[in-house]
């Protein structure tokens, strides 16, 4: 029997159609989102766990980066909803520590000092040369204050606080064992990420290509970064440390939002993009803020150049250190150059905001990433040609000249090698290397920093292959500690030819103040070059030698003298010294005994 229900009961309270326990989407949009996160959740819990299982050593890599996304998703969720309430639990602590702060920082400032005095002097008893470079780091600051555009304004919480972040984050990566392994394995991490560039360009270019020419070999790993910076930024994840960085930059230092932004935007773009960050508010900012926007850009690399210059041999940890160490540098050095003496409208983080790209997807986003980078490909290619030529040209006019009064070996390299002898020195390179470490700063300062970064890496080539350090008159190469000095102090845009590159980019996204950035890209350049050799100070005054071979002779006992390395070189020199200091001995001693006899 078919029962249908009359329709007076449809419409009454007894029947209450099909029964559905989970809600739709439009009655809770929270749920059906939280549903696959949830789902995903469980699924990564479930592999962290079986990975760890199989083996804890193979998954270290997964668990520091699992635990720092719980620690930062955590704290996010704990701002969100107990922020507030710790602010105010905090409150009464906060305003007593204000009213005592005028004195608290007078003993903060005397605990620091005196501490850098004590580690300076316990330090520098067994590495002396690092006092040579103490006082370069020093000379370079009066020099810069010097130059300074209104002495009476310098705020030297700033500069102070720029300087003490960049020698904390120097410690950290340079001297302790966690810090050098942590950019060590980072810095092979990223060599091994962009050998996957290879897969592409020897498909379009051929396996001979890619092994034989530098324009298939580096300027493909250009394409590929800036490819991959392009889906960072379209999923928000650059943003997201561009603003951690510059909060942190912003709190100590006490210099406005959209500086800082821009400066720790740097650390990770070029010269012309980083200032795209802030560009809404270009148009407004002081003349102090956008000299801080141009030394910023001079005083760093782009992530997609880092690249090809670890594709030379160049050390990646270094250059990672380096570009990191700058940020709180170029703000400070720049406040101490052209102070503020105008009111500013960004003194808070309120009202700027970093926005996603244009992009719909994440194939648009790595499609206009990789045709972005075409452009910049063709600018290094055509710098290349154009210096390398010209450098030449220069070379073949001054020997003439110099053929005419008996020097025919005059160069623009021995030029530079004299004139900037001393800041090489003062950097903390040995005198035997300072005149090749001052050539490779003329070349980065006239040139460009590639064509400089390609010489280093010959001369660390020529080490590695154990050659000898003189032929004849002519060094082949430098100390690792110099090479080490030398690779932080080329780490920025800070050439003559940026000039045009930094003028052009501003002058295009705000034309009408044309004139006002003409006039301070001089003195933003200067700056942003004295950042970059303030940083090799830092360098110097903190490394110390590591991975060198310590038994020398059984190191030599063990090895095959088929091939030859720098540590072959050094073991046997060492061991040729040692040698000669005892046949010395013996024969001193002898002809005292021949002395003594009747």
């Amino acid at each position: 029997m078919h029962f249908e229900p009359e329709p007076g009961h449809l419409r009454s309270s007894s029947y209450i159609g099909p029964v559905s326990f989970l809600p739709s989407c439009s009655q809770d949009p929270f749920f059906c989102r939280s549903l696959p996160l949830s789902f995903f959740s469980s699924a990564y819990v479930c592999y962290f766990i079986a990975a760890c299982y199989l083996g804890f050593q193979r998954a270290l890599a997964l668990v520091v980066i699992t635990g720092l996304v719980v620690f930062f998703v955590g704290w996010s969720l704990f701002q969100k909803h107990c922020g507030a309430k710790l602010v105010k639990l905090l409150s009464p602590c906060w305003k007593c520590f204000l009213n005592s702060w005028l004195w608290l920082k007078w003993v903060f400032l005397m605990a620091v000092l005196v501490g850098l005095i004590v580690w300076l002097a316990l330090d520098t008893s067994k590495r002396p040369e690092q006092l040579i470079s103490f006082a370069g780091l020093c000379a370079l600051v009066l020099f810069l204050f010097a130059c300074s555009k209104h002495h009476g304004a310098v705020s030297w919480r700033a500069v102070f606080w720029g300087l003490g972040l960049e020698f904390v984050l120097g410690i950290f990566i340079i001297r302790t064992d966690p810090g050098f392994a942590a950019f060590q394995w980072l810095g092979d991490q990223i060599q091994i990420f962009l050998s996957y560039t290879t897969a592409g360009s020897s498909f379009v270019f051929g396996e001979t290509l890619i092994t034989q020419a530098f324009a298939f070999q580096a300027l493909p790993i250009v394409v590929f970064f800036s490819c991959v910076m392009s889906i960072l930024y379209y999923l928000g994840f650059m943003q997201w440390i561009i603003l951690k960085i510059s909060w942190v930059l912003q709190v100590t230092m006490g210099t406005t939002a959209t500086e800082t932004l821009s400066v720790a935007g740097n650390i990770f773009v070029g010269q012309t993009e980083a200032p795209l960050l802030v560009l809404p508010y270009l148009a407004d900012m002081t003349l102090s803020e956008v000299h801080a926007v141009m030394t910023g850009g001079f005083s760093t690399i782009a992530g997609s150049v880092m690249g090809a210059y670890m594709s030379f041999g160049i050390d990646p940890s270094s250059l990672i250190a380096a570009s990191v160490m700058a940020a709180p540098c170029a703000l400070a050095m720049a406040k101490l150059v052209y102070p503020e003496v105008e009111e500013s409208k960004f003194k808070s983080e309120e009202g700027v905001k970093l926005t996603r790209g244009e992009e719909q997807n994440i194939l648009e986003a790595a499609s206009n990433g990789a045709a972005a980078s075409v452009g910049l490909v063709a600018n290094i290619a055509a710098n290349l040609i154009a210096f390398l030529a010209v450098l030449k040209f220069i070379n073949a006019a001054l020997s003439w000249f110099g053929s005419l009064v008996n020097i025919p070996d005059l160069s623009f390299q021995i030029i530079c090698s004299y004139i900037l002898m001393p800041v090489a020195f003062l950097m903390g390179a040995d005198w035997a290397d300072a005149p090749l470490v001052a050539e490779l700063l003329g070349i980065k300062i006239f040139l460009n920093e590639f064509v400089a970064y390609e010489q280093l890496s010959k001369y660390k080539k020529n080490r590695l292959a154990g050659l000898e350090e003189w032929s004849g008159s002519h060094k082949q190469w430098i100390s690792v500690r110099a090479e080490v000095i030398t690779t932080f102090a080329l780490c920025g845009f800070a050439n003559l030819s940026s000039i045009g590159i930094m003028l052009g980019g501003l002058t295009s996204m705000i034309p009408q103040r044309k004139s006002e950035f003409a006039s301070i890209v001089l003195r933003a350049l200067l700056t942003g070059a004295c950042v970059s050799m303030l940083n090799a100070c830092v360098a110097g005054i903190l490394y110390v030698p590591r991975g060198e071979v310590a038994d020398c002779p059984g190191f030599l006992n063990t090895v095959n003298f088929n091939t030859t390395s720098y540590d072959i070189y050094r073991c046997c020199r060492q061991l040729f010294a040692h040698l000669a200091s005892l046949s010395n001995c013996c024969g001193h001693y002898n002809n005292t005994v021949c002395a003594m006899k009747p």
